[in-house]
């Protein structure tokens, strides 16, 4: 990450953001935000920061380790989450505190938070309290259950999320036991939505100078993406809403077995199944009555599958994938989570990029998501590492909010930042 000065601005510059979230959810929204311009101020209890801080693993001067074993030593997740961000520190509970917070609520354009349900108002820092302040506000809460949720669901972890939302039971096969997606889709996904509402409303409230409150639940968000597929009128025809490896409604389609690993197929248009008869050495299949049609693919996928798993069993991937590409079908290998990251295609264009310490840069070949979002006219991704807790409290509070040294070393004497 270097900081280019001859790079256009973000589409976001200008827009200033107030990142109250810790852990997953909402740190990757606002490092969206981030990512795309904006000014993301990150604001931690000096004496209880962000979990994130604490997580195994740690980049230091002697590389990845277990534990920190430096003072500098940053864990993975908050170097990767804070990149492109201020830190400040503010203890909210403390009885100074709100009124620091509400003044940088007056400069702000949006306040992201992820507290339990009933935190703001304690704190007096919720959507209203900030609204009364800063009328243009865009306030988002991103929460498991959504913010009229009742309170007795209690937390939300993802795990607990993919298994309330029915994502589990879609994938693998009928009988077996549920499929946790190996990676945290809930805390990933709602962040996305969230990032997508609070551009929109910042949009709105630009053409009307009116903020408003933004919801988003990990709930809601896994929910809206299950159904995407038509589980309820599968399961009322009969048919399996499960189906393992391959999808028979789109035949041939599935991930299947060859000599060194696997292959992902998708061949539901005639001309693509025709394409995989043809690669299989079998051109006679298109005019076989069982699989001239994608309905009848269908009916009789089980054979169909059974047979393209036989032919892709006698090749290796690179093989079938030729033989496949030959033809026009689209196919990929399955790749390790390791090999995929560091294609040099991903980080070519910015998708995954190498993971930097803020002083002492890529010492060891970390990769981390980058930003898959290109403008022909912007910048987006980022270009500065992640910085140590409470590092940017000169910059926001002397800078931002004008309050001079005298006034910032009481402060924190005091424990209010």
């Amino acid at each position: 990450m270097n900081d280019h000065q001859d790079q256009p601005p973000g589409p976001l510059a200008g827009v200033t953001v107030l990142d109250l979230t810790t852990m997953l959810a909402g740190p990757y929204a606002t490092l969206l935000l981030a990512g795309l311009g904006a000014r993301v101020i990150k604001i931690e209890n000096p004496d209880n920061p962000d979990p994130s801080r604490s997580n195994s693993l740690f980049l230091g001067r002697d590389g990845v380790k277990a534990a920190p074993e430096h003072d500098d030593d940053l864990s993975l997740a908050i170097l990767d989450r804070g990149r492109n961000k201020e830190a400040i520190t503010l203890n909210l509970k403390h009885p100074e505190a709100r009124a620091i917070f509400l003044d940088l609520v007056r400069r702000a354009d949006v306040v992201v938070e992820n507290y339990s349900q009933g935190v703001t108002e304690r704190l007096g820092i919720d959507h209203a309290s900030c609204r009364a302040v800063n009328s243009a506000l865009v306030y988002t809460s991103i929460s498991g259950f959504g913010a009229d949720a009742d309170p007795r669901l209690g937390k939300a972890v993802d795990i607990v999320i993919q298994a309330m939302s029915g994502l589990m039971m879609t994938s693998g096969a009928e009988g077996e036991a549920p499929v946790r997606v190996g990676i945290p889709i809930g805390d990933q996904a709602a962040p996305l939505f969230a990032t997508i509402g609070t551009l929109a409303a910042v949009l709105q409230a630009r053409a009307t100078g009116q903020g408003q409150h933004v919801d988003v639940s990990l709930l809601g968000t896994l929910g809206a993406l299950v159904a995407a597929e038509p589980f309820g009128m599968a399961h009322k025809l009969g048919r399996a809403t499960r189906t393992g490896e391959v999808l028979p409604r789109m035949a041939p389609s599935g991930v299947f077995p060859t000599a060194d690993g696997h292959i992902a197929i998708s061949a539901p248009k005639d001309v693509f199944a025709a394409g995989v008869f043809r690669a299989m050495g079998c051109p006679e299949l298109i005019q076989d009555t069982r699989f001239g049609s994608l309905a009848a693919r269908v009916r009789n996928h089980a054979a169909l599958h059974e047979m393209v798993g036989a032919w892709t069993r006698s090749l290796d991937t690179a093989a079938v994938a030729a033989l496949l590409a030959d033809c026009g079908v689209p196919n990929g290998p399955v790749r390790d989570p390791v090999e995929a990251l560091r294609h040099q295609d991903l980080l070519r264009r910015g998708d995954t990029v190498h993971l930097e310490h803020p002083r002492y840069g890529a010492v060891e070949e970390v990769v981390a998501g980058g930003m898959p979002i290109h403008m022909s006219d912007a910048f987006t991704g980022f270009d500065k590492p992640a910085v140590t807790l409470g590092a940017s409290n000169g910059d926001v509070y002397g800078g931002l909010l004008g309050y001079g040294r005298e006034e910032l070393d009481r402060l924190r004497r005091e424990g209010v930042i």
